[in-house]
């Protein structure tokens, strides 16, 4: 049984994603470094509301900010991000076109589970 910090801390990651601006932000930070304005217009959000959004995926350890004299730069935290994202639109997929699991341990991702492109 994970402990109460870490059942605390994956709730909090699972909040975050519960929201379809935040889920396209972080898919495109995915493909690589993103200004608040790039990111706006990816999006299709006001740069405000993208800058409350990485605010948040921030603090929960999702995103992380570089910055650059007055620019910051935003990128996906690390490989579990991808991994965490990967599995939850390879779910939602299977989930509305109705698709049979995979089969194999249902403990590990998918290894074929489609990887964030800038295509997709």
């Amino acid at each position: 049984m994970p402990d109460d910090e870490q059942v605390h801390l994956a709730a909090e990651g699972f909040r975050m994603l519960a929201d379809s601006t935040r889920i396209k932000i972080l898919w495109a930070l995915l493909q690589g470094e993103s200004s608040v304005a790039c990111l706006a217009e990816l999006v299709g959000a006001a740069p405000t509301a993208v800058s409350q959004h990485l605010a948040k995926l921030r603090l929960a350890g999702l995103v992380r900010g570089r910055r650059e004299g007055t620019f910051v730069h935003y990128s996906a935290a690390d490989t579990h991000v991808r991994a965490l994202l990967s599995e939850a639109l390879f779910h939602a997929e299977h989930t509305d076109q109705n698709l049979p699991e995979s089969g194999g341990d249902s403990s590990q991702p998918h290894a074929h589970a489609p990887a964030p492109t800038a295509a997709g």
